[in-house]
């Protein structure tokens, strides 16, 4: 029985098997990352206390928003490698990987430089709403902030990993970070005493070495066909790589906006503290979420070398089977819903409390989340996203604000900030499927096929 299960689950076509054995051992090691993840919490709120742990919070979000400075260049490798791979045109997937380090290292140094000059004039107390440990705090952002932009470089490697249908390698690397992040909260309760620079200094190091030491790896081996040189550099390449990649930019600039920027709120109108609550939910919901991304993610570079292949019979019918893993997400979404106040007090005990309308508001965002997921990896791999990048405009225009007058006129709290991003995304649930659909059908045209 077990023998047939497993002879069922790896036959069938070629794209679909690699997809089933990605989500399979994606499912494996980002089921240790959670685990890893939720036990770093109560630990990290131990080790420095909730006001200092979302201090950690909110910096590590305003950090955050420099990832997407890639200017798009990330997600246009993506398509452009699978592309390019499909064709059989392994000298152009080279040139689009060197190129596109030798724009990131560009950006990144940029980065840096802009960085020393501006960071001598900004007040960090101010930025995180503190008055406590400013010194330890403009140290902390100094080194995360240098060690992010080398981050910024060796991450690559991750796009193309996942550009290649592997995303079970760029599991891999994360979950090692984790595993070593969590190894590294141990080793200073031992050995410190809540001390935010060790802790953020730590974490920062460990997420650079890991992806590091695994380029050095893939490069010298396997993926040696692909290693970046400066003999295939082509910066004639990179209007290509930006075309692609500009409108995802432009998204992504939106999902900081909407995403990197709810900390912040929270912590300059309700307090620190707060900004504990929301992402103690915010993991555990996105739980779920996790689980949704190692199944549809797999889906993006397959999309595209289905597209780029016109078969569009296969394009079907793994979204139909997508659309039906949806359902059981969403049940088990409600599921932790009705035994969130159990898992908080098995998790984080009385450290804090958790408001039951907050669980309610991210489950419900976690469900019309995970439901713009069926479409949005078709839509991304096969670059149709101007739909998309209005309603990404749109909603960067409209989350600050409403999250502000919900949590703060409203005095609905970290809740109201979850509420507007809801309330955003909603548009996006309802012409993505219509999107899709014309597409597949081949009668998308207009605004639906670009």
């Amino acid at each position: 029985m077990i023998r047939q299960l497993f002879h069922n689950f790896f036959s069938g076509h070629e794209r679909t098997v690699r997809a089933r054995k990605n989500i399979l051992g994606s499912f494996v090691l980002k089921g240790i990352s959670i685990l890893t993840s939720l036990l770093l919490v109560p630990l990290t709120i131990d080790y420095l206390n909730p006001t200092k742990y979302g201090i950690w919070l909110t910096l590590s979000s305003v950090i955050g928003w420099f990832i997407f400075f890639d200017i798009g260049l990330g997600n246009g490798l993506r398509n452009k490698f699978a592309a390019a791979k499909a064709e059989g045109k392994h000298q152009l997937a080279k040139v689009f990987v060197s190129t596109t380090y030798a724009i990131i290292t560009i950006i990144a140094v940029a980065m840096l430089v802009v960085f020393f000059i501006v960071n001598q004039f900004l007040d960090w107390g101010i930025i995180l709403n503190t008055s406590n440990n400013i010194h330890e705090i403009e140290q902390l952002v100094f080194i995360v902030f240098t060690v992010f932009c080398f981050q910024f470089v060796v991450k690559l490697i991750n796009v193309i990993f996942i550009a290649d249908q592997k995303p079970v390698i760029s599991s891999l690397i994360n979950t090692l970070g984790s595993l070593f992040s969590l190894a590294a909260v141990f080793i200073l309760i031992k050995t410190t005493d809540g001390s935010l620079l060790y802790l953020g200094a730590s974490f920062s190091i460990i997420n650079l070495l890991v992806p590091l030491i695994a380029t050095f790896w893939v490069f010298s081996g396997k993926y040696k066909i692909y290693r970046p040189s400066f003999n295939t550099i082509d910066f004639s390449r990179s209007k290509e790589l930006l075309n692609l990649g500009f409108r995802f930019f432009i998204t992504q600039i939106a999902a900081i906006v909407v995403a990197a920027t709810d900390n912040i709120i929270i912590a300059q109108v309700v307090g620190n503290e707060e900004v504990t609550v929301y992402n103690v939910a915010y993991k555990y919901f996105g739980i779920m979420n996790m689980v949704f991304t190692i199944i549809t993610a797999p889906y993006w570079s397959a999309y595209t070398e289905a597209y780029v292949k016109k078969d569009m019979v296969w394009v079907k019918q793994a979204t139909l089977k997508i659309t039906k893993l949806w359902g059981v997400v969403a049940v088990g979404v409600i599921f932790m819903l009705f035994v969130a106040d159990y898992a908080f007090d098995l998790w984080i005990g009385d450290r804090i409390k958790i408001p039951f309308d907050l669980s309610l508001i991210m489950a419900i965002w976690v469900i019309v989340s995970t439901s713009t997921m069926i479409f949005s990896n078709f839509l991304a791999g096969v670059n149709k996203i101007q739909l998309s990048l209005y309603h990404a405009i749109f909603v960067s225009i409209l989350n600050i604000p409403l999250s502000i007058y919900f949590a703060k006129n409203l005095e609905m709290g970290s809740m109201g900030v979850i509420l507007a991003t809801l309330i955003g995304m909603l548009p996006r649930a309802i012409f993505q499927p219509i999107q899709y659909w014309k597409i597949v059908h081949g009668k998308a045209k207009g605004i639906w096929n670009k």
